[in-house]
């Protein structure tokens, strides 16, 4: 079903900004000149007499009549004199006078000169206006027995009298409702009751499908949410309705927004965007009036899309709120609640929405009938990594000798915005370089700094530091290698990275990795103690750089306790979680006993010490290795899995170290930076 191509109104504000800002301007310049012409043409202003100064100065003619001028104050004397220039109409007599302005009874000026003598006030010819009665008829007789010459004038219009006064209040109106629909407008403090939505253009929304890489299962989903947007009656003739709600879950970056885009792309139907923040005011009802004035626009556009990014600011499980049940987020959930699904729900409205906490949404908003279904957007594997990087390398210029599926393999647990943002690094990194295509070493590089940290090799370390930090990674190297089911070591390195890894050593995982043995997790944890192991077997002393490693391998033991029941224990999950006011998980009291909470922390300090002893076990047995790694590091500072291989077979070909290491060692891996396994990688 074809739609109408929606006007946008960002496109429509950018068009018109500067001439929306320019406009007032224009009409404050107008008004003041304006006003400046009145002034100008009119001259200064008409002094009012009563009329019985009037007939004072008809009667002295020339001579001088005193008054008081109690306009101003405090109220000061005035002689005027000199009468001439009578003009007599139907309501007033105008005409002009000599006029002198006293500051005292002593008849001097108000301000003296500078050697403090008073100065007589020069008398100024002013203009003076008497109203008086027009069945009033002494007017005429009274000048012509003083003999005074004066003319008789029509009344003017009484609309031209008042154009001056017309003109500036049409102005100052005008100004006022100008200032007031600015400040109505959208995003204005003004617009509390109004929805924050951005209505989309269509030629705005270039995304289609074919532009969505790496998550084909989500978009596979949607595509029948597009055809229900298109062909409504196909799905109606049978009964069926179009799905209220569709609610994009996954972790950041993974492309949700992305992915709402493409549907409202593909559709070609109009796209309301806004977030979950827009609807939430400091003001009491703002929030529910924002939803209803929402949806109010949706469907004087139906069929539509209204896409909320970040739902959860909007719909967290109520009653977790410090005012109770009359907190003003519960207000505009429910609110949002009712347009969804209510009593007058409204139709042709799909709402999609996009969020990466979904367990603190509350469950009235995830039922069916509101959110129909929910869309995992989840962390691609090594094929949907390839994909993405095809598409975000178009943009590039790249060399020959790079290898998309190398580089999809050593990204391991990278995101959609994660792949972006490397290409984008390894792009910077070939221009500061002065070379004109991107290679391969730009990638692992970029792989590198999105991994652990950008290179210091500015920082100095003492010698015995820099012995003990490659004493530290060699032990990690050499006990990983010597295990068969852990990942290859793909770079050890002893250049300080990032905020605190003083060296580093890298595991490249040959495969996605979604699940993990009891042998695995005893492997990893052998592969974290084997760096302070090594320090105290060939320096016979430990340092803190092993912090990290023993804080990891606690919470690996623990976890085989407490989660997986991976000990002695049973098959007993201890773990408590509990879904505070933030929605994270722990934190929960807890309902074991101390005397479990004992044995649990025996349980977990048996591991580790089993794992101790193997770990220890291993480089005790390959101590020519671990000397002949670490003097390689102190020399080269960076060795590859090539390099390792070679100095580890040269001084310790033996293969076979504890029980159950016999299976068939691993192919090398080939050398390329690469992100470790869900991030972990042996920091010294």
């Amino acid at each position: 079903m074809s739609q109408p191509t929606p006007e946008s109104p960002q496109n429509d504000a950018k068009k018109s900004a500067p001439q929306g800002g320019n406009f007032i301007w224009y009409l404050l310049a107008v008004g003041v000149s304006l006003m400046l012409l009145v002034t100008l043409l009119g001259g200064p202003g008409a002094v009012e007499i009563p009329w019985s100064t009037f007939e004072k100065l008809v009667a002295e003619k020339s001579g001088v009549t005193t008054m008081i001028d109690r306009t101003v104050d405090p109220p000061r004397e005035v002689k005027l004199s000199n009468l001439q220039a009578v003009v007599v109409d139907d309501r007033q007599v105008t005409g002009k006078v000599d006029r002198l302005i006293l500051g005292g009874a002593d008849g001097t000026a108000a301000e003296p000169s500078a050697d403090g003598k008073p100065v007589v006030a020069k008398p100024e010819t002013v203009r003076f206006r008497v109203n008086w009665n027009p069945n009033n008829d002494r007017v005429g007789p009274m000048l012509r027995d003083a003999e005074i010459p004066y003319d008789n004038a029509s009344m003017p219009s009484p609309l031209l009298n008042w154009a001056p006064t017309l003109l500036m209040t049409a102005l100052f109106v005008g100004l006022m409702i100008f200032m007031l629909r600015r400040l109505g407008g959208a995003g204005s403090p003004m617009a509390f009751g109004r929805s924050r939505g951005k209505l989309v253009a269509q030629e705005d929304l270039d995304v289609t499908f074919d532009d969505v890489a790496g998550i084909e299962e989500a978009v596979e989903e949607l595509r029948e949410v597009v055809d229900f947007l298109k062909n409504p009656e196909r799905y109606q003739r049978l009964g069926g309705r179009i799905p209220k709600g569709v609610l994009l879950v996954g972790p950041p970056g993974t492309g949700k927004t992305l992915l709402s885009k493409a549907v409202a792309g593909e559709a070609g139907v109009p796209f309301f965007s806004l977030s979950g923040s827009d609807f939430v005011e400091m003001f009491v009802g703002v929030g529910a009036a924002r939803v209803r004035d929402m949806f109010q626009q949706a469907e004087q556009r139906a069929p539509c899309i209204v896409f909320i990014d970040e739902l959860d600011a909007l719909g967290k499980t109520r009653g977790n709120g410090a005012m109770g049940s009359h907190d003003e987020r519960e207000q505009t959930l429910n609110a949002l609640l009712v347009e969804m699904d209510g009593f007058g729900s409204n139709s042709g409205i799909i709402v999609m929405a996009a969020t990466n906490r979904p367990e603190t949404l509350d469950p009235a908003l995830l039922r069916p009938g509101r959110f129909d279904r929910n869309v995992l957007v989840d962390r691609p594997d090594v094929s949907g990594r390839e994909e993405i990087l095809e598409v975000h390398l178009q943009k590039i210029k790249v060399d020959s000798d790079v290898d998309v599926k190398a580089l999809a393999a050593i990204t391991s647990g990278f995101v959609g915005a994660d792949l972006a943002n490397m290409v984008n690094e390894a792009a910077l990194l070939a221009a500061r370089n002065g070379k004109d295509l991107v290679g391969k070493v730009e990638f692992y590089e970029a792989v590198e700094r999105a991994s652990i940290g950008l290179e210091k090799k500015s920082r100095i370390m003492l010698d015995e530091e820099k012995q003990r930090l490659a004493v530290h990674e060699a032990g990690h190297a050499l006990v990983a290698y010597s295990l068969p089911n852990t990942d290859p070591v793909h770079k050890v390195s002893i250049i300080p990275r990032g905020l605190s890894a003083l060296g580093y050593m890298q595991q490249r995982p040959e495969h996605d990795r979604y699940m993990m043995t009891r042998s695995q997790m005893e492997s990893r944890i052998q592969v974290m103690l084997g760096g302070t192991l090594a320090e105290e077997l060939v320096l016979d002393d430990i340092g803190t750089g092993a912090s990290n490693d023993l804080e990891r391998a606690t919470e690996a033991a623990r976890s085989m306790v407490m989660d997986y029941g991976m000990s002695r224990l049973g098959r007993i999950n201890y773990r408590e979680r509990s879904n505070g006011f933030l929605g994270s998980e722990g934190g929960g009291a807890s309902n074991h006993s101390e005397q479990t909470a004992r044995e649990i922390d025996e349980e977990v300090k048996r591991i580790l010490s089993v794992n101790l002893e193997a770990a220890r076990h291993i480089l005790a047995s390959r101590r020519p290795a671990l000397d002949a790694v670490t003097a390689a590091l102190l020399e080269k500072e960076v060795i590859d899995s090539e390099q390792l291989e070679e100095l580890i077979q040269q001084a310790s070909p033996e293969p076979k170290i504890v029980p159950g290491t016999d299976a068939e060692r691993k192919a090398p891996a080939t050398p390329a930076a690469a992100k470790p396994a869900d991030g972990e990688a042996a920091e010294g």
